[in-house]
């Protein structure tokens, strides 16, 4: 663990699972990112090592582990490649923490992922984890090494502020959401609502009531995940149903898998504002992205210089 009487070089890495964030995060932090190799043998096998010496450094580490699961494989060898060479303290900077919708035994029989992933990063080596919107918060205590967990709410807050809604009402599309809706509520000065729903398989969703006022009012549905965007649309089409006004969306991480972008351009949503911590596919009329680089970029500073983290942490 650094000490706050000792400086180490703070040196920026990013894999190849979003390199423009990466781009970005460095460049809000006044740096460029450091030259590292990451190549694919001819069977697909990684092969991971750094261009330039870490021996001393505070090495951070910027790498979404979205699917494919090579990008969690690519996050382990860069990690085992810097404590090899004798980084001083190594951060995983995970803007979006995959597996992180397994974090439970809820059925006979299942894996709990999200554990078995905070447990190959304990095994590789880190010293430190950061990322932003976990699916259930409790995975931080899958982690006997610090986890710094931030909310995409520190962009979403301000856009929204600007936009100026009146009338509007911020609505859960589940109950697992509930809590960070009634904190965008709260600051947006905005009533709550939630839709309570039924999921009959894995990325199915059924509607079933509507709790709270939404009759006249615009609403802000607020999620972490957009997957399919079955939730999200068929959330829209319920409240539409009963009586909403315009319908926008605000999703931290942009999944987008399978039908999601037919859903959302044929759906009743008008806008959908999500961050860059996963690239989108392919860009769409209705999405629009704002970027989390600079509040990544403020915590990685502070954690470099031994400073509190804990400003940023509200939802």
């Amino acid at each position: 663990m650094l000490s706050a009487q000792h400086e180490y070089p703070i040196t920026l890495f990013s894999g190849r699972s979003n390199p423009s964030l990466g781009r970005r995060i460095a460049e809000s932090f006044g740096t460029t990112l450091g030259q590292v190799t990451i190549n694919n043998f001819a069977d697909g096998e990684i092969y991971v090592r750094y261009d330039e010496s870490i021996r001393g450094t505070d090495l951070f580490i910027i790498q979404s582990t979205h699917p494919d699961g090579d990008n969690w494989i690519e996050l382990l060898l860069m990690i085992d490649a810097a404590k090899r060479a004798s980084a001083e303290r190594v951060t995983a900077v995970i803007p979006y923490f995959g597996y992180g919708r397994q974090e439970r035994k809820d059925q006979p029989r299942v894996s709990i992922a999200s554990k078995l992933m905070a447990n190959m990063l304990t095994t590789a080596g880190i010293d430190r984890v950061l990322t932003m919107d976990l699916h259930a918060s409790q995975i931080q205590g899958f982690f006997d090494v610090p986890v710094d967990h931030l909310y995409g709410s520190a962009v979403f807050i301000d856009y929204f502020k600007e936009i100026d809604l009146s009338n509007l009402v911020v609505v859960a599309p589940d109950v697992g959401a509930l809590k960070i809706a009634r904190a965008y509520a709260k600051r947006l000065d905005a009533d709550l609502a939630v839709v309570d729903k039924r999921r009959p398989r894995q990325n199915e969703a059924e509607v079933m009531n509507i709790i709270g006022e939404v009759e006249g009012m615009n609403v802000l549905l607020i999620d972490d995940i957009i997957d399919t965007a079955g939730t999200l649309t068929s959330s829209a089409r319920a409240l539409r149903k009963a009586g909403a006004m315009e319908i926008l969306a605000a999703c931290t991480h942009p999944l987008l898998s399978g039908p999601a972008y037919e859903r959302i351009e044929s759906s009743e949503i008008s806008r959908v504002v999500v961050t860059d911590t996963v690239p989108l596919k392919r860009p769409s009329d209705r999405i629009e992205v704002v970027s989390v680089a600079d509040i990544f970029a403020d915590a990685i500073s502070r954690i470099s210089r031994d400073a509190s983290v804990s400003t940023l942490f509200v939802p």
